[in-house]
């Protein structure tokens, strides 16, 4: 019988998270990256949809995403910091005309890294490391709603 406490985890993967190209855990990683950042910013007060836009850019830029990944570098165990390595070095095409190409490689580093640990199902690890993404900028979100009221 299917175990219906999966979470998420809907679609196992085809192979082990360790052997998927990095290019395709970053394209995963990208989008719980994101669900991430959008369930933290509607747990805040402010809910108006303009302003929740405004914040999430503020995190999944890759300029942003660079700043974190520099961030959570400390923190890492050796084999995220692999991952992390294996994401940063894989060719992922071209950045986005507002990124320049290193921030774009740590981006999809970070992304990648999100991906495995997602794929990985170790989501306290995930919060533990998206914890310290939102320490910073939760001052920031202050000041902001501060600023715009």
């Amino acid at each position: 019988m299917e175990d219906r406490n999966q979470g998420l985890w809907f679609h196992p993967p085809a192979k082990q998270p360790n052997q998927i190209n990095p290019v395709v855990l970053a394209y995963l990683g990208d989008a719980v990256f994101e669900m991430m950042v959008r369930q933290y910013l509607i747990a805040q007060p402010n809910h108006k949809s303009n302003h929740l836009h405004r914040l999430a850019t503020g995190f999944v830029s890759a300029k942003a995403q660079c700043a974190l990944l520099e961030r959570w570098q400390p923190l890492l165990t050796e084999q995220e910091a692999d991952i992390v390595r294996r994401g940063r070095n894989a060719k992922s095409g071209a950045p986005p005309k507002n990124a320049n190409l290193a921030d774009y490689r740590q981006a999809t580093a970070l992304e990648c890294l999100v991906g495995y640990l997602y794929y990985e199902k170790q989501t306290e690890r995930l919060r533990e490391l998206m914890a310290v993404a939102f320490d910073e900028p939760a001052a920031a979100i202050g000041k902001f709603e501060e600023d715009n009221r």
